[in-house]
Parts: C-alpha cells; sequence; structure tokens
C-alpha cells in the first residue's frame, strides 16, 4: 500500500488532534531513561528492536496473524501496526517535516487506548479487519522504519537529546507488545484442534527439588527506580516503606505441588478462594491451570512448542491471581506484596542475572529451578509473579499530561502487580523496579507464584541485620 495523503485544508481538527498528542517528556513524569545516545546508538537499537517483532511473527502464516481467539488477544498483525502506529503518532508527527500519515484510516485501526489521539476501533473486533493484510502490515512498517531512520540522521545535538526519551519509550512500548504477541499467538494456536506447534521443542524432564526459604530481616527500606536507565513512570518516584520481617520460597511453585493442591480438592473448597475466585471457578468450571487438559486421566500442558504430558518438575504457568491465592491459602502461606518481592530482589540480586530464563528461543516456556542456591531462584524470567498488591500509584505519582501520560496511569484501578518477568520477556526489559499488571481473573498471560510468609521461624536459618539467608524448609 502505498503511503496515503493528507489534505491539511480539508481536515484541520484532525490535524490539530494529530499535532497536540505528544508531551516533551521529563524524567519527573514519565520515567528514567538512557542519557547517553548518539544517532547512531539510538538507529541502531531502533533497528534491532523492530528486527526483533518480525523475527517473533516470521513463523506464523498470514491467516495465522489475523486470527482473534478471545478478546484479551489481539492479532500479530495489529501487534505488528499498533507499535508502527505508536512511532508515527509520537515521533513523526511532532518532529517529521511535512507530515502526513501513511494512511489515515490506519490512525483509528491502530490506536489502542489514547483516548487524547481520537477515536479508536473496537479491541475485541480487532480479528474481524482482514484487511490491511499481514502483507500490508509489513509495507507499513518499512515506510515507518526509513521515516524514522531518516529523522533520526537529521537531529541536532539538542533536538535528540529532547526526543530520544520519546524513542526510547517506544523500544520499551514494542518490546511490551514482542511478549504479548507470543502470549496472544499461543491462545490462538491453543484452540485449533490440529495443535500446531509456534516454535521450539521441550526441555527433558527434570526431578522436581524441595522448596527452600529465604529470610529477610524487613525495616524501612526504599522501593521504586533508582534512576539510572529506563524505567516507565509507574515505578517512580522512589520512597520508602516499612516492612515486617518475612520470608519467600526460594523459587517457584511447580507443576507437582499444583497437582497436590489439585488432587486435595483445590478448585473444590470455598474455603479456600477470594469470594471473586470462586465465582470464577464456579461459573467458568475451572478445575486446572489454563492450557492443562486431561487426556485418559493424564494431565496435558499446551505450549508453543507442542503439548505434552505436565512435567512436574516445571514452574505452574498460566493461573491466575485468584489461583495463586488460593494456592497460598491451601499451604498455609501467602503472597508476597510487591514491596518485599523488589526489597528481596534489590538486596539479592540487583538485575536479571545473564543466565536468566528470559527471551528463551529454545522452549519458549519457564524451566525447572535448578539445583538450591542458598538465595532466592528463578527472581527474573521463567513466569510472572503474583503479588497481594493491587495495582496503584507510589505516592508522588503524577501521569504526564496529555496522551503519552495515558500510558499507565489510567490502569491504576482494578489489577494486581506481577514482578519480575517471564520466558517470552525480551532481553534488556525487566528490572528489580518493574511492575507488571493484569486483572485478577487473567489466565491467558505466561503468570506463576511465589510462597511468601511472615518472617524468621524456627525451621530455618533467620536473617540477621537485614541480611539475606537461606534454608530448607523441614
Amino acid at each position: 500500500m502505498v503511503r496515503g495523503s493528507w489534505d491539511a485544508a480539508a481536515r484541520p481538527a484532525e490535524q490539530e488532534v494529530t499535532r497536540s498528542v505528544t508531551t516533551q517528556l521529563s524524567p519527573a513524569t514519565t520515567g528514567r531513561w538512557t542519557d547517553h545516545w548518539t544517532a547512531d546508538t539510538l538507529a541502531s537499537r531502533y533497528d534491532e528492536i523492530r528486527a526483533r517483532t518480525e523475527q517473533l511473527a516470521a513463523p506464523l502464516s498470514p491467516e495465522d496473524q489475523t486470527v482473534q481467539s478471545m478478546p484479551d488477544v489481539s492479532p500479530t498483525k495489529w501487534h505488528r501496526a499498533h507499535v508502527t502506529w505508536f512511532f508515527e503518532t509520537f515521533v513523526l508527527a511532532e518532529h517529521e517535516q511535512r507530515f502526513a500519515p501513511y494512511q489515515d484510516k490506519y490512525w483509528f485501526l491502530f490506536n489502542s487506548y489514547y483516548e487524547a489521539v481520537g477515536p479508536r476501533y473496537a479491541r475485541a473486533e480487532r480479528g474481524h479487519i482482514s484487511r490491511p493484510g499481514a502483507h500490508d502490515v509489513g509495507d507499513y512498517r518499512g515506510n515507518v522504519d526509513a521515516r524514522m531512520r531518516d529523522l533520526i540522521d537529521t537531529l541536532d545535538e539538542g533536538s535528540l537529546d529532547k526526543l530520544a526519551g520519546t524513542i526510547e519509550l517506544g523500544f520499551h512500548h514494542e518490546q511490551q507488545h514482542q511478549e504479548l504477541l507470543l502470549m496472544d499467538i499461543k491462545h490462538v494456536l491453543s484452540v485449533n484442534p490440529l495443535q500446531p506447534v509456534y516454535a521450539g521443542s521441550p526441555d527433558p524432564a527434570g526431578a522436581p527439588d524441595r522448596l527452600g526459604w529465604v529470610d529477610v530481616e524487613g525495616g524501612l527500606v526504599e522501593i521504586g527506580h533508582d534512576g539510572a536507565g529506563f524505567s516507565f513512570d509507574n515505578e517512580l518516584p522512589r520512597h520508602r516503606t516499612f516492612l515486617e520481617p518475612y520470608r519467600l520460597g526460594d523459587r517457584l511453585i511447580t507443576n507437582g505441588e499444583w497437582l497436590d493442591f489439585m488432587a486435595d480438592g483445590g478448585y473444590d473448597r470455598a474455603e479456600l478462594w477470594l469470594s471473586d475466585g470462586w465465582g470464577r471457578v464456579t461459573g467458568e468450571g475451572w478445575r486446572a491451570p489454563f492450557y492443562w487438559q486431561q487426556v485418559d486421566g493424564t494431565w496435558f500442558e499446551h505450549t508453543l512448542h507442542g503439548t505434552f504430558p505436565v512435567d512436574p518438575s516445571l514452574p505452574v504457568t498460566h493461573v491466575s491471581h485468584y489461583e495463586a491465592d488460593a494456592y497460598a491459602t491451601w499451604a498455609g502461606k501467602r503472597l508476597p506484596t510487591e514491596a518485599e518481592w523488589e526489597h528481596a530482589a534489590q538486596t539479592l540480586a540487583g538485575e536479571p542475572a545473564p543466565d536468566a530464563n528470559l527471551a528463551n528461543a529454545d522452549t519458549f516456556h519457564a524451566r525447572a529451578a535448578g539445583p538450591p542456591t542458598g538465595g532466592l531462584r528463578q527472581l527474573f524470567g521463567d513466569c510472572w509473579e503474583w503479588t497481594s498488591s493491587a495495582y496503584l500509584p507510589y505516592p508522588g505519582f503524577h501521569p504526564a499530561e496529555g496522551a503519552i501520560g495515558e500510558y499507565n496511569g489510567k490502569f491504576m484501578s482494578g489489577q494486581m502487580v506481577l514482578r519480575g518477568g517471564c520466558a517470552l520477556t525480551p532481553p534488556g526489559h525487566t528490572r528489580a523496579s518493574y511492575r507488571n499488571f493484569f486483572p485478577a481473573g487473567a489466565r491467558w498471560p505466561m503468570t506463576g507464584l511465589r510462597l511468601a510468609d511472615g518472617g524468621a521461624s524456627g525451621d530455618v536459618n533467620g536473617g540477621v541485620n537485614g541480611a539475606i539467608t537461606g534454608g530448607i524448609e523441614r
């Protein structure tokens, strides 16, 4: 499809909207970002991020990329187009000389939730759109990519400094959609009776290990992004909070442990469940994690690399917050707060280790924890970890003005916080302060859980003076 023309004289109101949606980003309102971009490094990173999206879409046919299997899932081609729309809307529309949109209707079709930009096509009906097709979306991406490179090449140092934050936000926005693309196509393929495979192959089955515990002294601690490198605005401002002593399970809960929960009537016992969760169990017939199915007495799990018998050693995935909370209640424990999770992560790990199970292109799935280390395992990667914390603004949080301010702040109601990252999270995208969020009933994201309870006790090695020490529950 050729780039569309735009008659500004005929459509002044639409042009006014287009030219006023952006807000000059500042660290105080929209997060932190890298402060050493040059035109070359910015263009190189742009090409790297954009190429990864196309690599993830490459195993899929145009038909695969068009399907929307439920309202929460978006077609692959929509993800590819929407992240392109983001750069066109928030970068090119404000800074490209003689700007005109690639195609007028794309501004309507590929807007996700930005009210300040204008009307948008209903999310639940994205799969109704057969045109533009996957190939047309590729043309759109190529056009915007060329214009973005031209723009970056022409920026003087001052303009580059002002615009780099918006472009870097676009990088992390696209990485979020890379993860969503994989989560969504997993659901699309799961409803096909042919059980098609996306990519990858399973790891050899492992042996489950015993759950250990890590004690944390607590006290007056700081959480939130510390200002080094990029962050989203919802990670700010850094602030103090008080934590009672607590301890965390040293790894994620496994499929084998979840089978024990099921065998003990976990999905039949109302006393284990929050009221809304029990309503979902009875109303929707939940009997097992989202992608599990029982065949002739054997439980199978659908993954992006195929459908196989449930491996007891792997972390349980695709469970809702309601299910995670019910399991914790059944186990006599609880879910950690997000402040507990972040404090422990900062103290013990800091940032994801090189061997964290992120961006897994071998299995596209969570992996077994590996041998005990005396510390926290699987902090980053494998599956997003539900916390007991509602997604709310930090003290002193203020969203940016304009459409960019809609990125996070408008969702701070009716959501629960998750931490850590999953096997589908792109490299360099998550960190200790990263706040993911989903509704409590969401099961299609790659989500799991880690247990917590109230701190040092006689069956573990206690933490001293804020130190973190490991212990095996006996």
